[in-house]
């Protein structure tokens, strides 16, 4: 009994030496950095839904890109001077091929793990530009870019093009037959820049295509200076969204003034590392079981060869389906051949694309005159101009990337490839317009089935007979969530007022409150029943602050 007792009273003892060096450990850490200020960011509330997943999903795959990339710089060789191939692969023994691609061959057949590792690595960039694309259409048809959230928006629209350079370099640089034939295209848009075109394309080979540094330069690009840009950009992102606390999908105790989640440790963080761990996890089998960019199947690349059939990776097709369905349009002005053909589609289009995502959330805010802040998701439906926009930009994007492929897809179902083409120059004009007016009246009408189930009730499925002896059909009210979702949904502010000192301001005026009605289109049922908005008791959520009122940090 006493060896009990003294063991119970010699552990308490060192739990208590154990706390109060922790403790001497806190404070000198303190005096030293700011470890009490951060303790308050584990406690920091993030809303919990499946579609905040996807920033962290690009996250993660960008992790998994920096591992697996710092393993295949050990044993890629950036060089294009020539060497015979003697190697394990026996098809390409005894050919011509720059180092690059011996290396690029050496780590797939020679490198214990190298295929897996490689694998994982060009799977971990596709999905990474698709967690991007797909994490900034969620924030576009959420209204999550508003204020004050503007820079972040553009830091994300800047992290998607250096991601897209990112991949491209990291694609031509085995310098095989399909990727050297993406080369020989960049190079043809290079030249298509007036006048200084030629320069460019020089200067960037290092002489006459295909010189002898673009692989070099290109891994410089591709190891040191777009993943630093990359990862300093994403730090700042991931400050912005602390500063400015996460948006939320409106519900009841869910307010312009609070975040209502789990706290970022221990909920968060676990839920969070089991997701990188998820993603680890595919990104490995599918680098073992799905064979993706077979470079030994394609051959080194050759200039007077081009493989059939030959498609980038997705997230540049867009591009390569504008080369194909504009025409061949050339000027001659002053000696110099302007290259419509290639300089509008290559150029012009991409450059403007993204200009549009730059400047998109500043147009709507000065089209509805919306200037307060807002931290609460709508609703797609809620916007219909908005998500018709998003619409048709994807049938937009859609019909560049099937374009992309057309020769296969003529081939595939054995139809004319210019029939083919002809199709998709129509659908390029053709599907954006009827995806955008068929999403907004589809918007209006889920609006109007609302607004329906808020006055009418939800239908039981019975069926009750009148004192007249006719039949009506029973509703039943809809419970009290739903009914605090539909009552205190973000509505569009008030519109700023114009001058009339001005005949300019005046037009200008004039010119956004036509813009804000046709922006702010909303359902005839809701207009209607805009009165009875208050009859939940509380203002709508999205008002119940205002820039005199801001929300706690």
């Amino acid at each position: 009994m006493i060896f009990f007792r003294r063991a119970r009273l010699a552990a308490r003892a060192a739990k208590s030496r154990t706390r109060q060096a922790a403790g001497r450990t806190a404070e000198e850490l303190d005096a030293r950095l700011p470890v009490s200020e951060g303790g308050g960011l584990l406690h920091k509330a993030f809303p919990n839904h499946w579609s905040f997943l996807l920033g962290e999903l690009a996250l993660y795959s960008l992790i998994v890109l920096v591992l697996t990339g710092v393993y295949l710089t050990l044993f890629f060789k950036p060089e294009m001077s020539e060497v015979v191939y003697d190697g394990s692969y026996a098809p390409l023994d005894g050919v011509r091929m720059s180092q690059a691609f011996d290396s690029t061959l050496s780590i797939s057949f020679d490198v214990r793990g190298g295929l897996l590792i490689r694998q994982m690595h060009h799977w971990a960039s596709v999905i990474f530009v698709a967690a991007i694309g797909v994490h900034l259409l969620r924030v576009f048809f959420t209204g999550a870019f508003r204020k004050p959230r503007e820079a972040n928006w553009m830091i994300g629209v800047t992290l998607f093009v250096l991601a897209l350079a990112e991949g491209f370099a990291g694609y031509s640089l085995p310098d095989d037959l399909l990727s050297g034939t993406g080369l020989r295209i960049a190079q043809g848009i290079m030249l298509s820049i007036p006048v200084a075109g030629t320069y460019v394309s020089m200067f960037a080979f290092g002489g006459e295509f295909p010189g002898e540094d673009l692989i070099s330069r290109l891994y410089g690009l591709h190891i040191l200076l777009l993943p630093g840009l990359l990862l300093a950009l994403v730090t700042v992102h991931l400050i912005l969204v602390f500063y400015l606390k996460h948006t939320q999908w409106a519900a009841r105790g869910r307010t312009n003034r609070n975040a209502v989640g789990k706290p970022f440790f221990p909920h968060f963080m676990a839920a969070s590392g089991g997701l990188f761990c998820t993603v680890l996890g595919v990104t490995a089998a599918l680098g073992g079981l799905a064979q993706i960019n077979p470079v030994w199947v394609y051959g080194p690349y050759r200039t007077d060869v081009v493989s059939t059939g030959a498609q980038p990776d997705w997230y540049v097709g867009f591009l390569e389906g504008a080369l194909r369905l504009v025409p061949p349009w050339e000027t001659v002005v002053a000696g110099h051949t302007v290259m419509w053909n290639v300089l509008l589609p290559a150029l012009v289009l991409p450059g403007l694309l993204f200009a549009v995502l730059y400047a998109y959330p500043f147009a709507e805010a000065w089209v509805t005159g919306d200037r307060h802040e807002h931290h609460l998701c709508d609703r797609p439906r809620d916007r219909p101009v908005r998500t018709g926009l998003g619409v048709a930009g994807i049938a937009f994007y859609g019909v560049l990337l099937l374009a992309g492929g057309n020769d296969v897809v003529a081939f595939t179902f054995r139809i004319s490839l210019d029939d083919l083409t002809w199709a998709l120059r129509g659908a390029l004009v053709v599907l954006p317009i009827v995806g955008f007016l068929v999403t907004k009246r589809f918007c209006l009408a889920l609006q109007e089935a609302e607004f329906e189930r808020l006055t009418s009730g939800v239908e039981t499925g019975d069926v009750l007979q009148t004192l007249e002896g006719g039949f009506e059909q029973e509703h039943r009210p809809i419970d009290d969530d739903q009914r605090y979702l539909l009552l205190h949904k973000s509505l569009p502010a008030a519109k700023g007022r114009t001058s009339d000192s001005d005949e300019d301001d005046l037009r200008d005026g004039r010119l956004r409150e036509a813009l804000g009605k046709w922006f702010n289109t909303t359902s005839a049922a809701e207009v209607h029943g805009a009165g009875k908005g208050g009859e939940g008791g509380a203002e709508p959520a999205d008002r119940q602050h205002t820039r005199d009122d801001p929300p706690p940090r």
